[in-house]
This record gives C-alpha cells, sequence and structure tokens, in this order.
C-alpha cells in the first residue's frame, strides 16, 4: 500500500487515541485495539484506502469524542459515508431490529460498508474466541453474522464474507 494509506492510518489511530476513553479490566473488549486490528486485516488485505481507514475509525462516532466534522475534514466524505454505516442506532431498543437496521444500512451504503462491518465481526469472533467468552460468540458475533447473510446481496462477492462464514460456521448455535 501507499506511503499515503500508511500516513493517513496513523493519523487515525492519533485521532483515536486522543479521543477514545480508555478500556478497562472491566470492558467487554479493548475497543481501540480492536479497532486497529480491523484496520490492519483490512490493511493487510489489500482493500482500499477509503475502506481500510474507515475499518480502523469504524467506532469512532459511536464510542469516542470524535465528531463528523473532524473525520470529515480529516478523511472525506467516503469515509465517514463508511463509518456512519456501521455505527449502531442507539435509539432503537431491541437487539434484533438495532442488528437488522444496523446491516441493512450498510448494504445500502454498498459493498465496502459491509466489508468494514464483516471485518468489524471477525475480529469480534476472533477477540471472543480467544477469551472463551460463549456467550458474545454467540449473542454478539453470531447474531452479527446471521443478519450479514440474511441481507447480503447475492452481488456482494468478496472473500471476506467466506471467511465471515466459517466463523458463523464454527459458532452456530
Amino acid at each position: 500500500m501507499s506511503k499515503s494509506l500508511n500516513v493517513k492510518f496513523e493519523k487515525a489511530v492519533r485521532i483515536l487515541s486522543e479521543y477514545m476513553p480508555p478500556s478497562d479490566e472491566n470492558s467487554r473488549k479493548p475497543v481501540m485495539f480492536h479497532d486497529i486490528r480491523v484496520g490492519v486485516y483490512l490493511y493487510e488485505n489489500g482493500y482500499s484506502e477509503d475502506v481500510v481507514l474507515a475499518g480502523v475509525l469504524h467506532d469512532a462516532i459511536e464510542w469516542s469524542g470524535a465528531d463528523e466534522q473532524l473525520l470529515r475534514d480529516e478523511f472525506g466524505d467516503n469515509v465517514v459515508r463508511l463509518i456512519f454505516a456501521s455505527t449502531k442506532d442507539d435509539t432503537i431498543a431491541d437487539k434484533v431490529k438495532k442488528t437488522n437496521e444496523l446491516i441493512q444500512r450498510c448494504v445500502q451504503n454498498g459493498q465496502d460498508a459491509l466489508i468494514v462491518k464483516t471485518a468489524d465481526i471477525i475480529d469480534s469472533f476472533k477477540w471472543y474466541s480467544s477469551q472463551n467468552n460463549e456467550d458474545e460468540l454467540k449473542n454478539h458475533c453470531v447474531k452479527n453474522a446471521n443478519a450479514i447473510f440474511k441481507f447480503k446481496p447475492e452481488d456482494f462477492d468478496d472473500k471476506i464474507f467466506d471467511e465471515l462464514k466459517s466463523w458463523q460456521e464454527r459458532f452456530a448455535i
């Protein structure tokens, strides 16, 4: 990848470190490290600059003090669009409806948005399996994977969906 992407990736990490509240032992998972892993996964798998940056920043609106304008100024409209596609709508109380709305919004924003969300869920599968956290694997990861495959259009064809399918099958209820 380009030097430009590396510089922007570092800028994204610096923004997260400035605006993301610190995780502690009571956190479900260390969010900033999770966000970095998602970005690195996308980077190492050759995704576009906007997808990689949105992967690093996918939790920025939801969990940090970084606002939309800061992210738009630093990374552009498309990255912000991809971030918002992957941001939960906390006005929806029902968890199933919230998940379905999120995945449908990713689909409406295109394959790149669903790729970012899929990378997020793959990293969650990896994290929660390393922690032997069956509850999060089944109630978060499998639930999200099921929604992705329920709403993913057939023409969204990328190797990342095959990897998610393996994780989904491994922990299916």
